[in-house]
């Protein structure tokens, strides 16, 4: 950078700071403050977890809005497509709480502390929504559905026009319908200690990092004292020879 003065004041007036960049200001000869910079603070580092905290928070709303009130009140297909979103959401609500998780680890120890506590409401809230889309899902069809399964509530159901034959055949679909929810919620279950086991070693890693640091502290520490004392035995020696 090269400064452009006035040679009649000896008052520098400009910076040149490049081949195409100048800087225009002014400086008397005897002032001794220099310019000053102002630099922006730094956003907080706790605004990626606030941002997936906000996700999360408009994801179990829908999660719970669908659970509570949609499903009861919906039957057939589109009962089964509001349990197919619902369980899109529940996945998506689960990555993002361990993307929380993995954030919380980034964060110094007194904010980490602070949201500690959020995570966990956050995962709390998360199991009881899966418990209740697993009622839910797993309650099987209901009496409307097995009535139009089963023809009862159509002119052929009500004449008697079935014979037992057919019957049998549609008793036998829905077992297969139950035996389908059970092994559904099978999965859910093993999906489910899958991210938990996700989330244990996710905190087992944070907890290794923690001692990892503590012992290289301590390593540094005995070095600095190994030090100190091969310091003091060399004076002590040289003060015997005298």
């Amino acid at each position: 950078m090269r400064w452009i003065c006035d040679c009649s004041t000896h008052d520098i007036i400009a910076a040149d700071l490049g081949p195409t960049d100048t800087a225009i200001f002014y400086i008397p000869w005897h002032s001794t403050t220099p310019p000053t910079t102002t630099m922006a603070s730094a956003p907080a580092g706790s605004e990626l977890f606030e941002n997936y905290a906000q996700d999360y928070t408009t994801i179990s709303a829908s999660i719970k809005q669908k659970v509570e009130q949609a499903i009861p009140s919906q039957s057939g297909e589109q009962r089964k497509a509001t349990i197919r979103a619902v369980e899109r959401e529940a996945e998506e609500a689960d990555e993002i709480v361990g993307q929380m998780e993995i954030e919380i680890l980034n964060l110094p120890q007194s904010t980490r502390t602070r949201l500690q506590p959020r995570l966990r409401n956050y995962k709390s809230e998360l199991d009881k929504l899966k418990r209740d889309l697993k009622r839910a899902s797993t309650q099987g069809p209901s009496a409307a559905d097995r009535e139009e399964l089963l023809g009862q509530s159509g002119g052929v159901g009500a004449s008697g026009d079935l014979d037992a034959s057919t019957m049998d055949q549609r008793a036998r679909l829905l077992t297969g319908t139950d035996r389908l929810a059970e092994s559904s919620r099978r999965l859910q279950d093993s999906h489910r200690i899958a991210l938990e086991t996700e989330s244990l070693g996710v905190n087992i890693l944070g907890t290794l990092r923690d001692q990892r640091e503590q012992i290289v502290t301590a390593r540094n520490t005995l070095a600095d004292a190994d030090s100190y004392i091969d310091k003091a035995s060399k004076t002590l020696k040289g003060m015997a020879r005298r």
